[in-house]
């Protein structure tokens, strides 16, 4: 390994690895060696677009196979964007070769693949994260210090969260997101993993002890066996007392906020997952006030904006180039964090819970 540069091998041409692409680019601890796919030539297109817009010297090579890339001497860390189907196979295959990985989520098609990919990695002494971007943002110490402060959301009740957009006829019938046998979760695994981690970061990895969910509408792609929940909605309890909702669809426009609801105020976030174009994060503290005086009554609006400088993207500030950077510190420290693997290991345990009450048309599934 090299003593200051983390080695970087992709695994597939999927669309959010040219983000990565990039972010790796501007980590300055990483680049990028080599990009597999099963078709080289595909693979070879995606370095020669991606290098248009954002060069990495040296250019890296085009791989025919995945086992290929995982031989590789040169490589020291792998990214997984493969569909989630695929997922359990190539990170313990990459584990056993000795390869970091980080690898996009769902992590799994259920918690039992995910304890065996974890376990590999542990007995192979390699790092696993999951690719949650918002987790490496310096807004988050921001909205820790807002939550933790009893004068501005006082004892926490109630969290809610939305993520959704509408895909057009395109992503309805092409997309492997409504295909089932490649990502059987729809829009509760591709949108819902986010919900669920904010909750769990917010709680500071508290579980819940009870959920109930329901599948509202469904997708099926033209290849797909069946179909895909396409709109999910899902409730949770945690023993603390706070309890929790979210929504996640295919079929609704962009949103991606979620709201934290205290006894004193409440605290908002209208970009949780991928920030808007700006050269700032935010979050906004509220304590509205209702007041009456005689036959007037009025509800004021007190809302504060709290805001760190962070650009949203493709800048080496963004959470992306956070998470790239924190990782391959990992990897070049050799001191491997556990903390990741465990909140891939609590976010996929419930989210299938929430699919599993789904299947049983809303029933209460408990979470041991």
């Amino acid at each position: 390994m090299a003593d200051t540069i983390c080695r970087w091998g992709i695994l597939s041409t999927a669309g959010i690895a040219r983000k990565n692409w990039k972010a790796i680019r501007l980590s300055g601890n990483a680049c990028v060696t080599a990009v597999a796919s099963r078709d080289v030539s595909k693979a070879q297109r995606f370095i020669d677009e991606c290098s248009q817009q954002v060069p990495q010297s040296p250019q890296p090579e085009a791989v025919g196979s995945y086992e290929a890339l995982l031989e590789r001497e040169d490589v020291d860390a792998v990214y997984v964007p493969l569909p989630t189907a695929q997922r359990h196979h190539w990170v313990i295959q990459a584990a056993e070769k000795g390869k970091h990985v980080l690898a996009e989520k769902p992590a799994a098609l259920d918690a039992s693949q995910v304890d065996e990919m974890l376990a590999a990695c542990r007995s192979h002494g390699v790092q696993y994260m999951d690719g949650v971007m918002f987790m490496h943002s310096q807004r988050l110490p921001l909205v820790r210090q807002l939550l933790d402060d009893p004068q501005q959301i006082g004892t926490l009740r109630r969290l809610v969260a939305q993520f959704s957009f509408a895909g057009d006829e395109e992503f309805r019938q092409h997309n492997i997101r409504t295909h089932s046998q490649l990502e059987p979760h729809g829009c509760l695994g591709d949108l819902g993993w986010y919900c669920i981690r904010i909750f769990l970061w917010i709680l500071k990895g508290e579980m819940p002890v009870e959920v109930r969910a329901r599948t509202l509408a469904t997708l099926q792609g033209n290849t797909s066996p069946g179909p895909v929940p396409a709109q999910f909605t899902a409730e949770l309890v945690f023993p603390s007392g706070v309890s929790a909702s979210f929504y996640n669809a295919f079929v609704t426009d962009n949103q991606q906020w979620v709201h934290a609801s205290g006894d004193r105020g409440y605290l908002r976030i209208d970009d949780f997952v991928l920030p808007f174009y700006a050269p700032e994060v935010a979050a906004h503290v509220g304590q509205d006030k209702y007041v009456i005086d005689n036959c007037e009554f009025h509800m004021e609006q007190h809302l504060r904006r709290y805001a760190i400088r962070e650009y949203d993207a493709g800048h080496q500030t963004a959470q992306e180039v956070n998470m790239i950077r924190t990782f391959s510190d990992i990897v070049l420290s050799g001191n491997l964090d556990p903390s990741w693997p465990e909140w891939t290991r609590k976010t996929q345990q419930v989210l299938d819970a929430c699919f599993r009450s789904a299947e049983q048309d809303g029933a209460p599934v408990s979470i041991d």
